[in-house]
C-alpha cells in the first residue's frame, strides 16, 4: 500500500523524501501543494520535475476521503459522516452564523471515556484519527473557504489522542501549512492532566474544558475520568499558566434538570473558579436514546447563568443547533454502524 502524503507535517515529509534521496525542500514544495494550495494530485505539482513526481508516485498518494452522507438542519448547521480506514464511522458538524463558520470535528472513532450524557461514549473506543483523517474532515468540506473558525469538540477525547491533534494544529497553523491563526482553533477536554500540559506546551489554541459538575462526587457519576483525574486537580494545573488575551479558557457545562443546576452548584462554581480569567459556556443537554438524564428548562438555565453573573463571573449560553438533525455527536454514526450491522446478519 502506498503511504498518504496527506496530514504529515513538515518533519515527517523530510524523513519521506530523504528516504528517496530527494533533497530536504521537496518537503516544502509537498506541504504547499497540498496545504497552501489543497492539490491532491503529485502529478500536479508542476516545480518537482517528471522524475521526482514518478519516483514519488511509486511509493506514495495524497488521499481525502469525502463525506458519504450530510443532513442539513433548519438553521443552517450540517452534519457530515465519514467513513474512516476501518470501516467505522466519524462526524463533522458546519456551524454557519451570521459572519462566524465554525466546523467541530472528531479525533476518534468512539470512545473510551463512558460520559453518561455521550452518544459516543456508548460506541466504545474504536480507534485514534490520524492527524490526516482529522484534517480530512477540514479540506474536504465544501464549505472549507467559508470557515473562521475550528473546534476539536466531535467524537472521541482529543487528549486521549494528543499527538495526532498536535500534528494536526501544527499543520493548521505553520506558515508552511495553512497557515491560521490558533486563535481560530479551540480544543475540549474532560481534563486528562498530562496530555493537557503537552497541548499547552506545545500549542497556543485555546482550551476548553468539560466540567459539567463542581462536585467531585457528583461528577464522578457522570463523567469516570473523575476517578482518576479530579476537576480539583485540572483546575490547580490550569492556574499555573499564563493565560492572557491571546489564549482562552473556558468551561462547558451541560446542564442537567435535579443534576447539577441548583443554587449550591452556582456557588461551589463560583468558588473552584475563583481567580482564574475564564468563560463558562451553559449548555442545554440534547437528549439521547437510553439516558436517564434530562435536560433543564432555558428559565432554569437562564437562573443559573444570573447566580454566576452575580458574582463576576462571564457566562454565556450556548444556543442549541442542528436538533432536527441529530446534533449531539454519534448519533448519525452510531445509526450508520447498526445499519451495517443489520445488513451483514441478512
Amino acid at each position: 500500500m502506498k503511504i498518504n502524503l496527506f496530514g504529515l507535517t513538515l518533519n515527517q515529509l523530510k524523513k519521506q523524501v530523504l528516504s528517496l534521496g530527494l533533497p530536504a525542500f521537496t518537503a516544502t514544495q509537498l506541504a504547499d501543494w497540498m496545504y497552501k494550495k489543497q492539490v491532491t494530485s503529485l502529478d500536479s505539482m508542476t516545480n518537482l520535475s517528471k522524475q521526482v513526481r514518478e519516483k514519488l508516485e511509486t511509493n506514495y498518494c495524497i488521499e481525502l476521503i469525502p463525506s458519504s452522507k450530510v443532513q442539513t438542519s433548519t438553521d443552517g448547521t450540517k452534519k457530515y459522516l465519514y467513513p474512516t480506514q476501518i470501516q467505522k464511522f466519524i462526524e463533522a458538524a458546519y456551524i454557519p452564523d451570521a459572519a462566524r463558520a465554525t466546523l467541530c470535528v472528531s479525533t476518534q472513532i468512539g470512545c473510551k471515556m463512558g460520559c453518561l450524557f455521550c452518544m459516543t461514549g456508548k460506541q466504545g473506543f474504536q480507534g485514534n484519527l490520524s492527524s490526516g483523517e482529522i484534517l480530512n474532515q477540514i479540506q474536504s468540506l465544501p464549505e472549507f473557504e467559508k470557515l473562521t473558525n475550528i473546534v476539536y469538540m466531535g467524537m472521541g477525547e482529543p487528549m486521549d489522542n494528543v499527538e495526532a491533534v498536535l500534528e494536526s494544529i501544527e499543520i493548521m497553523t505553520s506558515t508552511w501549512g495553512y497557515g491560521w491563526s490558533p486563535k481560530r482553533i479551540t480544543v475540549s477536554t474532560i481534563g486528562i492532566i498530562p496530555a493537557m500540559i503537552t497541548f499547552l506546551e506545545r500549542t497556543q489554541a485555546h482550551l476548553a474544558v468539560s466540567l459539567h459538575s463542581p462536585f467531585d462526587n457528583e461528577r464522578r457519576e457522570i463523567m469516570p475520568i473523575q476517578s482518576v483525574y479530579p476537576i480539583s486537580g485540572v483546575i490547580n494545573e490550569i492556574r499555573r499558566w499564563e493565560l492572557g488575551r491571546q489564549r482562552r479558557i473556558s468551561f462547558e457545562y451541560i446542564m442537567f434538570k435535579g443534576v447539577n443546576d441548583t443554587a449550591r452548584h452556582a456557588n461551589e462554581l463560583v468558588r473552584l473558579l475563583n481567580g482564574i480569567k475564564c468563560r463558562i459556556n451553559l449548555i442545554r443537554f440534547h437528549p439521547i436514546p437510553d439516558t436517564p438524564l434530562e435536560g433543564t428548562a432555558l428559565e432554569g438555565i437562564v437562573e443559573f447563568q444570573n447566580r454566576l453573573k452575580a458574582k463576576g463571573l462571564t457566562v454565556t449560553i450556548r444556543a442549541s443547533r442542528g436538533e432536527d438533525i441529530f446534533a449531539a455527536c454519534g448519533l448519525l454514526s452510531t445509526k450508520e454502524l447498526i445499519k451495517i450491522q443489520n445488513n451483514t446478519e441478512f
